[in-house]
Order: structure tokens, then C-alpha cells, then sequence
């Protein structure tokens, strides 16, 4: 088996996704100690258990000592606060990476706390994940054939970006590069305004006053619409805030066409309606079959 490029791995923030890159890179042979720094012992110890992890830290600048590869696997509300704890405890050649659903904000955090981007911060974002949280949901295989996107600047150091592509594609992602500002209006679209939707039905169903009814007679539509409002709330809080712009303007256009089709509705308007879902239905037939190589595109 080939030497593991990356020596020491640290995690900070042992959860689904950090968890998930751990057992896939060992199971790759890309790794060789992995350390795991969270808030709450009981991760922690749940890690070590399950051999997620080798070694556990709670305090960030003790875990980062030694480390050539740093992973922020926290809620992006948490960033700041752990670069503070760690942006002195680096390791000249240590390369910095996270997995965040929002970019700018974790930039605009690096540079406030390091008075610039740092060369050797690559930040990313795998699109990958489950409705389901913690250590103990974690597996090997959940980047596989899923994307991961990197948004470097001009500025970042191009081995240390090397580095980070290869750490992703050994876990059998697929990676690309785009700017911080198109992968947050994309994220917005595709991925944000969506659990914003889930959640706000969910809540809205669920303070009806027959609300045991509707629950009891939820058929797959349901299940399958909302299954992401599962998610860790505190998680996608942060994300809310942090895109905050970006979602707003989504959700403002959404609005709109949210309001066009009551306005159908109201009046009767069959075309508009039969033109609306024919063209809704093209699309995402049209996506599923482009992208029916993903991991689980259109299951």
C-alpha cells in the first residue's frame, strides 16, 4: 500500500460529514493518524469507539498541533470562533480546508481573523449529506460519484489546492472549482431554498389545528418532499444567515412564481397550470437523465 500523503488529519468537528471524510480516507490508505476535536465529550468518545477517529481533543489549538491537514467541519456560525482558537497554532506547512455550505462567510471569516486569506486555505464544500447527523451516521462511502466544490482564489497556494483535490478524489468525489460568489448563488437555488421550503411546510402543517389528520394521512409526496427538514436545525440556521443575500433573492423570485400560480389557481387558468408543470417536469427529466451517473440524483 502506498505512503498516505496526508500524515496527521484534523478534524474539527467529528460529526456526519467529518466523519464520513475520516472513514473514507482511511479506508483509501490516504491517512495516517487522524485526530478529532469537538464540543461535546460524548462525539468524541463515540468516535474513538466506532475507530472513526484515533486521538480526541476538545480544545482546537491543541488539536491542530502536528496536523498537515486541517478539516473545519463545524456550522459555519462557528467559524470565526475556531480560527481564533487555532490561526497561531498552525503549522507553517499545515494546509487549512473546511466543508461549508456557505463560502463567502467563511472566507470573509479567515480574512478577519488572519488579516488576509491565507495561501494555504482551500475552502470547500461537498455536496453530500443525509437528513441524518452525528459520528454514528457516518460512512465511508458517502462522497462517492457525489461533487465537492473548491473555491480558491488567485492567491492560493497550488500545491496546497493540489493536495485538497486529491484528499476529496480519493474518497471517490468528483471535484470542481468555481468562484465564492457563483457556488453561493448556486448553493442558494439548489440547495438552501429548498430546506427553507421543507422546514417552513412542515411548521406550517404542523400548527394547522387538524394537524393530526393531515399528519396521519401524509402519503409519499409528503415523505419525500420533507425529508430533508430533518436536518440539524442549528446547522441550517447558520446557513440561513450566512447566505442570507443570495437566499433572499431566490426566495423573492420564488415568491413571485409562488404567487402566479395561486393567481392560475384562483381563476382557473388550465394552461397556465398544464404549462407550468410540463415545463417543471422537462426539466428535472431532462436533469436526471445528464446527471443519472451521480450518486443518487433521482432516487
Amino acid at each position: 500500500m502506498a505512503e498516505p500523503f496526508i500524515k496527521r488529519l484534523c478534524l474539527i468537528g467529528v460529526g456526519l460529514i467529518g466523519g464520513s471524510l475520516a472513514r473514507a480516507l482511511r479506508e483509501a490508505g490516504a491517512v495516517g493518524e487522524i485526530v478529532g476535536c469537538a464540543r461535546h465529550q460524548e462525539s468524541l468518545d463515540t468516535a474513538l469507539e466506532l475507530g472513526v477517529i484515533d486521538r480526541a481533543e476538545s480544545d482546537p489549538a491543541e488539536a491542530v498541533r502536528g496536523a498537515d491537514m486541517v478539516v473545519l467541519a463545524v456550522p459555519v456560525g462557528e467559524t470565526v470562533a475556531v480560527l481564533d482558537r487555532i490561526h497561531d497554532r498552525l503549522a507553517d506547512d499545515a494546509i487549512l480546508t473546511d466543508v461549508g455550505s456557505t463560502k463567502g462567510s467563511v472566507v470573509e471569516a479567515a480574512q478577519r481573523v488572519f488579516g488576509g486569506l491565507p495561501a494555504r486555505f482551500v475552502p470547500a464544500h461537498p455536496i453530500a449529506g443525509t437528513e441524518q447527523s452525528g459520528v454514528g451516521a457516518s460512512f465511508a462511502e458517502l462522497f462517492r460519484g457525489r461533487r465537492v466544490i473548491l473555491t480558491p482564489d488567485e492567491n492560493t497556494d497550488a500545491a496546497a489546492l493540489a493536495t485538497v483535490r486529491r484528499m476529496w478524489e480519493a474518497c471517490g468525489a468528483q471535484v470542481v472549482e468555481t468562484s465564492v460568489a457563483h457556488h453561493d448563488a448556486v448553493l442558494a437555488a439548489t440547495s438552501h431554498l429548498p430546506h427553507m421550503l421543507a422546514y417552513v411546510l412542515v411548521d406550517s402543517l404542523a400548527r394547522l389545528d387538524d394537524r393530526e389528520e393531515v399528519f396521519e394521512f401524509a402519503a409519499g409526496g409528503f415523505r419525500d418532499f420533507t425529508r430533508i427538514a430533518s436536518s440539524n436545525p442549528a446547522m441550517w440556521h447558520d446557513i440561513c444567515l450566512a447566505n442570507r443575500g443570495e437566499l433572499l433573492r431566490i426566495t423573492e423570485r420564488f415568491i413571485d412564481d409562488l404567487e402566479r400560480l395561486a393567481q392560475a389557481i384562483r381563476k382557473g387558468d388550465s394552461t397556465y397550470l398544464r404549462e407550468t408543470f410540463e415545463r417543471a417536469k422537462q426539466a428535472r427529466d431532462q436533469w436526471c437523465e445528464t446527471h443519472h451517473n451521480d450518486a443518487g440524483a433521482c432516487e
